[in-house]
């Protein structure tokens, strides 16, 4: 199958019979001598594990990755490891993310309460590893990894245990349902515990939610008929809440999750690979009362519109659509529902490549050194051989080293504007008009055009940008 140019990649993700005519069809095919082969993978690593990222990158942009090493690659493209690495320092990596307890002794209670040393997560005294932080759920809500999972409420706003006889099916009596786990009898200010009891409260009540989204989330895979896959994807997500406090769990981080789970076999992996995923993507999920954390690229997006398609901005704005809350979901779950799964992440894996930047991993490892981003990840100067044509071109645009640039979905949407310019202006007379438009591009666009669309638009609008 691999050596027949253009063999389609649905067989790996395989859609349940009776929901085959309401997925779209998958366009990207597995061609020989442009998508990155089992063999071209791994001739590009040394006998010591360092990996060329260059060559491999070249490879994903040209045609994808085969199906059966993306776990894997993805790894790579999304900062969990340094391709500058080794076999052995990977496998040490590895090993500490899922089982390394904690260091210092830190509790629960201390470890909640320590000072923020990278923003939002909670590093104070050593990373966490995955086996830590979900028994410590498991402490807390012992249905976390017990097989099973929420779909409704357990408690109240203000802590207070849901006697419901859906809550009783799904969390039977005999597994408990204590707010606060033991502390060993280890005495804590009260102070502490008041805060720590909120935190917990905090994260019981999305529990149910993450239940009801884990339920919906690609039901149309064979994958998820078992139990087993459902439940640990719950159990990432409920993790990732307690992990990332800030931000907790928020519709659409299923959407995102649910690919790392299919594509990677240890749960503590797919749950850093999500992590790492999440870096890029958590600003858009930062809600306040009066603000949601995607609005910021929505309002660059609409900057872009105006400079390289103002007409079309102008009409948009007309309509009422100037805050283009229309464009929300696909920047918030990357265009998962627009394409069908293989061809999301094909979309994926391209943009990843298209923006990669080798000093991500240890930007990620030591936030410290975020303020020498112009060197290598081991004090060399970074080479553009190793980066993705985006970061290149954001590179030579002299783009500042204190200022994250525009992550390549922006262009992404802002190209799907432009191509349906013409119709928006001449049929949209109204936001409803325009939704449905948009929705209408669902199973018709091709992924890889798409992103060389993307890239044309951002030299496009870099040029414009600097005459203005």
């Amino acid at each position: 199958m691999w050596r027949d140019p253009g063999t389609p990649a649905d067989s790996f993700y395989q859609v349940r019979p009776e929901c085959a005519n309401d997925v779209p069809e998958t366009k990207f095919k597995i061609k020989a001598g442009r998508t990155l082969s089992v063999r071209k993978w791994q001739a590009a690593f040394t006998p010591d594990g360092y990996l060329d990222i260059g060559r491999t990158l070249s490879r994903i942009q040209r045609g994808g990755i085969h199906p059966s090493i993306r776990g894997e690659v993805w790894e790579f493209l999304l900062g969990c490891y340094d391709p500058k690495s080794t076999f052995d320092e990977r496998e040490q990596i590895r090993q500490r993310r899922r089982f390394q307890p904690l260091a210092c002794g830190a509790s629960m209670y201390e470890r909640l309460q320590a000072p923020v040393v990278v923003p939002h997560l909670r590093y104070a005294f050593v990373e966490a590893q995955y086996a830590v932080l979900k028994e410590e759920c498991r402490l807390v809500f012992p249905l976390v990894g017990s097989g099973r999972f929420i779909t409704a409420p357990v408690i109240t706003d203000n802590g207070e245990p849901i006697q419901d006889p859906i809550v009783l099916l799904e969390a039977s009596p005999d597994k408990g349902l204590a707010l606060l786990p033991e502390e060993n009898g280890t005495s804590h200010n009260s102070a502490t515990v008041k805060e720590v009891d909120k935190k917990i409260i905090q994260w019981k009540l999305t529990l149910h939610q993450i239940g009801l989204d884990v339920v919906r989330t690609d039901r149309t895979l064979v994958f998820y008929e078992k139990q087993e896959n459902l439940s640990k994807l719950w159990d990432i997500l409920a993790v990732y809440a307690w992990f990332d406090t800030d931000v907790g769990y928020c519709q659409g981080m299923s959407d995102l999750c649910s690919p790392m789970i299919i594509l990677i076999d240890d749960e503590a992996d797919a749950f850093w690979c999500f992590e790492r995923l999440m870096r890029r993507l958590r600003g858009n999920f930062r809600c306040t009362e009066n603000s949601i954390g995607v609005e910021a690229q929505l309002s660059k997006l609409a900057s872009i519109t105006q400079v390289i398609d103002p007409k079309l901005h102008q009409h948009l704005e007309t309509l009422g659509g100037g805050d283009y809350l229309f464009a929300f979901r696909m920047l918030m779950v990357l265009f998962r529902r627009e394409f069908s799964f293989g061809d999301s992440l094909y979309l994926w894996e391209m943009m990843w490549a298209l923006e990669y930047d080798p000093d991500m991993f240890s930007v990620y490892e030591d936030p410290d050194s975020v303020t020498g981003k112009s060197e290598g990840s081991r004090g060399k100067a970074k080479s553009t051989r190793q980066c993705g044509k985006y970061e290149r071109e954001n590179m030579r645009s002299g783009a500042k080293d204190d200022v994250a640039p525009l992550p390549i979905s922006v262009f992404l949407v802002a190209g799907v504007l432009k191509d349906r310019s013409t119709k928006l202006l001449t049929e949209a007379r109204g936001l409803d008009d325009v939704v449905k438009i948009l929705n209408d591009i669902t199973g018709n666009l091709d992924a890889k055009k798409a992103c060389t669309g993307a890239m044309k638009l951002h030299k496009k609008y870099l040029r414009k940008a600097k005459k203005t």
